[in-house]
């Protein structure tokens, strides 16, 4: 009987944390996708033995700009990366993240929620909020974990889709729960 007992305190400590760990205020951060072709191979090669691309969604800069601040964080190091190579590189950045782009915002941090949408009301938060931009396909189709929709969804906010903190936050939730855990847009 104790057995039972102490078995269920601990797994209702782990539950509580893992729900800690989603709702604890912590900042979302960008997740990029790795391109393909050339860029993705010399970024593979030069760049993400030593770090990751996701910091890359905070800037929107112009080819001179990113050639500046690739020159800046890379000062001092020796970490030679052809003039060949940084073109395409330099090429990729400003067409994922240049100067008509809006950057990820540094500060959003997920806010806790305590109702929840039904399958109605998020199919109507989704017509109301992603279709000025792109059939609900593209939402259909995806599968991702809630951090990676929270990801998507600060981002399309970003470009224009209407929705508010607790909105958003009730979206990714949903979203979650019915389009997701199959991350394959990572793969």
């Amino acid at each position: 009987m104790k057995t039972g007992i102490l078995a269920a305190a601990i797994w209702a400590v782990l539950l509580c944390a893992g729900l800690s760990a989603q709702l604890g205020g912590r900042a979302a951060r960008p997740q990029v996708v790795p391109p393909k072709g050339p860029p993705r191979q010399v970024i593979f090669k030069y760049c993400t033995s030593c770090h990751g691309i996701d910091d890359y969604a905070y800037h929107a800069l112009d080819r001179t700009a990113w050639d500046a601040l690739l020159t800046a964080k890379h000062d001092g190091l020796n970490v030679p990366l052809p003039a060949e190579e940084r073109g395409i590189l330099l090429g990729w950045l400003v067409e994922r993240f240049g100067p008509t782009t809006k950057p990820f915002p540094r500060t959003y941090v997920a806010r806790e929620i305590t109702t929840f949408f039904s399958d109605a009301e998020g199919d109507a938060m989704l017509k109301r909020a992603c279709t000025s931009c792109h059939a609900l396909d593209k939402v259909n189709g995806a599968r991702f974990t809630p951090d990676r929709w929270r990801v998507v969804t600060v981002d399309m906010r970003e470009r224009g889709a209407r929705l508010e903190d607790e909105e958003l936050e009730r979206l990714v939730e949903w979203l979650g729960r019915t389009r997701g855990t199959n991350d394959n847009d990572r793969q």
